[in-house]
């Protein structure tokens, strides 16, 4: 629980006065001398927001304690698959020195369209995944070799919603399952025909709730897991905003077509590199031209090849930028080149104190005082830049009919004209180029049962 208190007394100290914010549990303050109330408000948040960045430490250290045979860690503290390598389109000559070394091909990820092959190695038993790292780089200098690195929801806390009406949800769970038309699709599925005109947006997530109410109506193709499918809140809320729709509730863009891959499967490895490359080539083969990343982790040599190659195709990628704070480093994908940034705001259009500040930053959503669909059958209060990016993507979407570099700059400058600016005149390091999709917020207080 010491993760959950550090950021409670963060929001708490930092929040402003008004405004309806997710429900946090009060903490017991430690007994202070009178000296220390007279301190700054630079001093305060000087603390708080370190607490934000501590977050995520423990967050980690708690997830590779409790995985310990399968998760680890790289030099920075970040999560990596233990035992695993991955190598980016390496030669023959590369793997039978590999092999030399005593490293396994487990299994690798070809993404045709761009010419990219990933390759991941199991790596000897008695090295450590770091050391068999730096053997394998000095084996093959002229190599790309990097960790298998975990990608992790950038919503706070990840499970921090706050849960609204839950029992009105799942009181039409039965006609939503029965009405909506989902598809299944697998990893060498032949590409999805386009239904009539329709918007097509890509979602790179955990698993979605598809017999919410909300999806009622809605297109939405499934990928990963083999022929299980496992909801969580994270990816159910996400979509939620961007093609959900109920009596009171209405994402961004209710007709489009959400092609949602879960590159988590409820397992603890879930969001490594090699899963979100096989999400990506599913996405390229359903020509899909925007895709929303609310997820973040360490820069990554394959992920930022991937990511370069999509891009200069033309096709979109929407990253929340995180909530490690506004000192924290940047974190990716979000901070690659050209990559869509988005931070959150609340419904003060106030920046999140939680959220990243930089030059990745193109675009501020609402991330707070705002609902998505519950994973319950419910609605969710939920806080974040997990819930910015979606809003983003989807009204970038709108402006794409398939992935082209110029229909691709083109709906970039428009949503850039139309933002409303926010902080210092022109694009800054905290909104970007100013808010975008305010109309689009929903007040979790008109979502509570009555």
């Amino acid at each position: 629980m010491r993760d959950f208190l550090l950021l409670s007394l963060a929001l708490t100290l930092l929040a402003p006065a008004a405004g309806a914010q997710v429900r946090l549990p009060s903490i017991p303050l430690l007994s202070r001398p009178l000296s220390a109330v007279n301190q700054s408000v630079d001093d305060v948040e000087s603390r708080s927001l370190a607490a934000l960045s501590e977050v995520r430490n423990l967050q980690i250290e708690r997830l590779v304690r409790a995985n310990p045979n399968t998760l680890a860690v790289d030099d920075h503290g970040n999560p990596v698959v233990r035992g695993e390598v991955v190598a980016l389109s390496p030669s023959e000559a590369a793997l039978l020195r590999a092999a030399a070394l005593h490293f396994v091909v487990l299994r690798e990820q070809v993404i045709e369209a761009m010419s990219i092959r990933v390759v991941v190695l199991k790596t000897p038993d008695t090295l450590s995944t770091k050391k068999a790292l730096r053997q394998l780089r000095a084996a093959d200098p002229d190599g790309a070799y990097d960790f298998n690195h975990i990608y992790t929801g950038s919503a706070v806390l990840d499970a921090g919603s706050a849960a609204l009406d839950p029992a009105a949800g799942r009181a039409a769970d039965a006609s939503a399952a029965a009405a909506t038309p989902t598809s299944a699709s697998s990893a060498d599925a032949a590409p999805q025909e386009a239904s009539s005109a329709r918007v097509r947006v890509g979602l790179l997530d955990t698993g979605v709730y598809a017999e919410h109410a909300v999806f009622k109506g809605s297109l939405l193709h499934s990928w990963g897991c083999g022929n299980q499918h496992i909801a969580e809140a994270h990816g159910t809320e996400v979509a939620s905003l961007i093609v959900g729709q109920a009596d009171r509730f209405r994402g961004v863009r209710p007709q489009a077509e959400l092609f949602a891959a879960d590159v988590y499967c409820g397992k603890p490895t879930g969001g490594a590199v090699d899963a979100l490359v096989a999400a990506f080539d599913w996405m390229v083969r359903q020509h899909v031209p925007v895709i929303n990343v609310s997820l973040v982790g360490p820069a990554n040599l394959m992920l930022e090849r991937v990511v370069a190659a999509l891009t200069e195709q033309g096709f979109v990628i929407v990253a929340a930028v995180g909530n490690d704070g506004p000192a924290a480093p940047p974190l990716y994908p979000a901070s690659y080149p050209r990559v869509v940034g988005v931070t959150g705001v609340d419904a003060h259009n106030k920046v999140l104190i939680e959220a990243a500040r930089g030059p990745q930053v193109m675009f501020a959503s609402p991330g707070a005082d705002l609902a998505a669909a519950g994973n319950d059958g419910g609605y969710a209060a939920v806080r974040g830049t997990s819930f910015a990016a979606p809003i983003v993507a989807a009204l970038l979407a709108g402006e794409m009919s398939a992935p082209n570099p110029a229909q691709a700059t083109a709906a970039i400058d428009a949503l850039a004209k139309s933002a409303v600016d926010l902080g210092k005149a022109g694009r800054d390091l905290t909104y970007g180029f100013g808010l975008v999709g305010a109309e689009y917020r929903i007040d979790p207080a008109t979502l509570i049962h009555r």
